[in-house]
């Protein structure tokens, strides 16, 4: 078993029972924009004519239209002046991981080093996987995100470009990122790294690359090499494949969609991975889980993963592995990352009391 951890209980925000005023100003928007533009109309109808096919197809076509909607989405988001400090007040730099585990491929991976801390040695890293369902968007794509985050925890960032599927099935999206941690931790002097400060994390699709990338470390015995892991709004566990009746509103929405992500896109084979902690990090055992690097959840009260992220939250506090499971109220799946945000201004304070109390502490 993982050495103990001490949760320091720091967050006990109100919910809200309904969407904050922004959050609920920005759904409203998104619908506005939808309903008068013919094209994101005709592809979210392309996109759930598709998720009830089952042939390869269906599959390539699906990506496609997935991609070609979120992509241009993203991109608009982080024309948001709100990220421009992030860019100011970092530098960034390359690097390559070679990895063997699916054919010799190097991972891409983008570094963004707060210009404060560039002639310090021993600085904290932080590892993050992309969201995008795990078969959408790149590193460049939240670069802007990325680095106000670097800024935010004060600590040197890698950005990493994972494979994404359908090109790369489960579990080898999920050990491109293991192997990016690996390699921080081997080469942290020469990266200027403290090895003790290592923090891994990702959101929505990212959020499971990187609770996935915990199953490994948990399996190989490598827990040691992470101080914290932070999956945010993440894809955990087979929750889109239970009654819609029981679901959040946020969850029956989507639920039809995420069923064709893991289990045509994601998955090898789904009859055979189903039970698989790598491909549903949330079927991890007891004795896995008390394996896991100390790990602090991030929420909102309307997201589309609330259920399986809770399940994992309280299956963590039991098994001695959870920090803090925080839930930022009033927000939806995306709304924490919108600068001007109420919901926003929760997260980043809290991004920086989590670098405070957790990370250089």
């Amino acid at each position: 078993m993982a050495s103990s951890i001490v949760p320091k209980n720091l967050f006990n925000f109100k919910m809200l029972g309904e969407l904050d005023p922004d959050a609920k100003a920005l759904a409203d928007q998104q619908e506005q924009m939808r309903k008068s533009s013919p094209e994101a109309k005709e592809m979210e109808a392309k996109l759930e004519e598709l998720s009830k096919r089952k042939d390869p197809e269906s599959c390539k076509e699906y990506t496609e239209v997935f991609r070609a909607m979120v992509t241009p989405m993203i991109a608009a988001l982080t024309e948001n002046k709100g990220f421009a400090y992030g860019g100011e007040q970092t530098n960034t730099t390359f690097i390559k991981v070679p990895t063997s585990h699916d054919g010799e491929f190097d991972v891409p991976v983008e570094v963004y080093t707060p210009k404060c801390l560039e002639e310090e040695t021993k600085r904290a890293a932080y590892i993050h996987a992309h969201g995008g369902g795990a078969i959408a968007l790149t590193a460049v794509d939240v670069r802007k995100v990325v680095q106000c985050t670097a800024v935010d925890l004060n600590a040197v960032t890698f950005n990493v470009d994972y494979r994404l599927a359908p090109e790369t099935k489960c579990p080898n999206n999920i050990k491109d990122f293991y192997e990016v941690i690996k390699y921080v931790s081997k080469n942290a002097e020469s990266l200027g790294i403290d090895p003790a400060k290592i923090v891994i994390a990702g959101e929505s699709g990212g959020g499971y690359i990187c609770l996935g990338a915990m199953v490994l470390l948990a399996e190989n015995n490598e827990t040691n090499l992470v101080k914290l892991a932070m999956p945010q709004i993440p894809m955990v566990d087979d929750y889109c494949f239970s009654d819609p009746l029981a679901m959040t509103k946020e969850e029956r929405e989507a639920h039809a969609s995420m069923r064709k992500i893991w289990r045509d896109l994601i998955a090898a084979d789904f009859e055979e991975q189903k039970s698989s902690p790598h491909l549903f990090p949330g079927k991890a055992s007891e004795e896995l889980l008390e394996k896991f690097p100390p790990t602090i959840i991030l929420e909102s009260e309307f997201d589309m993963f609330i259920t399986e992220a809770s399940r994992l939250a309280n299956r963590l506090r039991r098994a001695g592995r959870l920090l803090e499971f925080v839930v930022i109220p009033g927000a939806t799946h995306m709304s924490i990352y919108i600068p001007g945000t109420k919901n926003n201004e929760d997260f980043t304070e809290t991004i920086k009391t989590i670098a405070t109390e957790y990370i250089h502490s």
